[in-house]
């Protein structure tokens, strides 16, 4: 596995905590994908739809061979998998995963925007992907750090994935 992949997790609805350790075991169970780094999960209050639960989000970083199109296909189909139903834009959701980037690559279809596109407006986004790479760099923007933290608190640290080690080996979440 020779490329890497950041993705932000959301969920709102249901069992929150339970949807985003599901979705992790469901991206880590596949053999193309080895998730690397798992930031703590935090509660984060609705951005473009206010009316609606709080959000527990996750960003993480996995290595994987899959393309930037595979592994769309993988969120989606987890997505699926656990409930996701599309009904209103930046609605309430049982979970939603972003592929925020992939390598460095800049990829723009009909399908896929590389690096997401609006990742650098979402400090529920950029505060994980913050802690489980301090020196990532956001694409476009140059940022290497997070300005503003309203609407996100810290829910339950890191180690809330430490069963990650013992699924595909030892590595550091």
């Amino acid at each position: 596995m020779n490329n890497y992949v950041y993705l932000s997790l959301g969920t709102n609805m249901g069992e929150r905590e339970a949807l985003l350790h599901e979705a992790v075991q469901m991206l880590n169970k596949k053999t193309e994908i080895n998730v690397e780094r798992v930031s703590s999960i935090y509660e984060t209050d609705p951005v473009g739809y206010a009316d609606q639960p709080p959000f527990l989000n996750i960003a993480l970083k996995a290595n994987t061979s899959f393309t930037p199109h595979e592994m769309l296909k993988v969120c989606l189909e987890i997505e699926n998998t656990l409930g996701r139903k599309r009904e209103i834009r930046w609605g309430p959701r049982t979970i939603d995963l972003d592929i925020l980037m992939y390598n460095h690559d800049n990829i723009k279809s009909d399908s896929l925007i590389i690096p997401h596109p609006r990742m650098n407006e979402r400090a529920f986004v950029l505060i994980p992907l913050e802690e489980i790479d301090a020196a990532i760099e956001i694409p476009e923007t140059g940022l290497h750090y997070v300005q503003g933290r309203e609407g996100v608190k810290l829910w339950k640290t890191a180690d809330a994935f430490s069963y990650l080690q013992k699924q595909k080996g030892d590595h550091s979440c």
